[in-house]
C-alpha cells in the first residue's frame, strides 16, 4: 500500500466515523426534543384514576440528564477526531480497540483504562 493509499484510507475511515458521530449526535439531540414535548404535553392522562402512575414526564429530568451528558460526550469525540486524538486512550495514550469504538463511539479510555476507573 502506497503512502497515498493509506492516507486516502484514513480520510475514509475518519468520514465514517465523522458521518456515525454526527448521526447518533442527531439521534440524541431528536430524543432530547421528544422528551421535551412529552414533559409539556400532560394532557389528561390520569384523569379518572386514583392509582399512582409513573408518567414519561416524571421521568424526564433524569433521562434529560442521560441524553444531554450523550449529546455532550458526542460533541466532544468529533472535536477530537478533528483535532486527530479521537480514538486514542486518554488515559494512557493507546489506540483503543475499533470494537470499542464502534459500540460506545463517545468512549476517551480503552476497555483496560475504564475497567481500572470502574474499579477504583
Amino acid at each position: 500500500m502506497t503512502e497515498e493509499t493509506g492516507n486516502e484510507a484514513q480520510k475514509s475511515r475518519e468520514t465514517l466515523i465523522r458521518e456515525r458521530l454526527r448521526a447518533a449526535l442527531d439521534t440524541a439531540r431528536q430524543q432530547l426534543d421528544d422528551l421535551e414535548g412529552n414533559s409539556r404535553d400532560t394532557g389528561d392522562f390520569l384523569s379518572g384514576t386514583d392509582e399512582p402512575v409513573i408518567v414519561p414526564w416524571e421521568l424526564s429530568p433524569a433521562r434529560e440528564e442521560q441524553l444531554q451528558q450523550r449529546a455532550e460526550e458526542l460533541e466532544d469525540a468529533l472535536e477530537r477526531l478533528e483535532a486527530g486524538t479521537y480514538g486514542i486512550c486518554e488515559s494512557c495514550g493507546r489506540p483503543i480497540d475499533i470494537e470499542r469504538l464502534e459500540a460506545l463511539p463517545q468512549t476517551r479510555l480503552c476497555i483496560d483504562c475504564a475497567r481500572d476507573r470502574e474499579a477504583d
